[in-house]
């Protein structure tokens, strides 16, 4: 657990989630996609972004996957301290502006 006022130094693969998050890419495939790593990567990761706070997930409805026919997504979100982390992050790693500009993709956020 982080003391209070002290900001979580994350790997550059965390930082990388983070930002992805952070930029659009809300469920574990896209995270995937854009980041070019592997599920044993980036599912274990976003369960610590999870537990330490700077993300939070929350299941998509059934009648939504229903309706495309697929099953049921978890979307995730930064949340306040996880924005904090983020910056301190992008100052530690500057190639993560380069890597995933901050870009909201629109279609995708609509679920959540």
């Amino acid at each position: 657990m982080q003391r209070m006022g002290a900001e979580p130094k994350l790997s550059h693969t965390a930082a990388l989630i983070l930002r992805a998050i952070s930029a659009g890419y809300i469920y574990g495939f896209s995270v995937m996609e854009m980041t070019g790593l592997p599920s044993g990567t980036v599912y274990p990761a976003m369960r610590r972004l999870e537990r330490d706070g700077l993300i939070q997930s929350k299941w998509e409805s059934e009648s939504i996957a229903s309706a495309e026919q697929r099953p049921p997504r978890k979307y995730y979100k930064v949340t306040r301290a996880g924005k904090t982390t983020l910056e301190a992050s992008v100052k530690r790693y500057p190639l993560l502006e380069k890597l995933l500009p901050q870009t909201e993709k629109q279609t995708e956020t609509e679920h959540v």
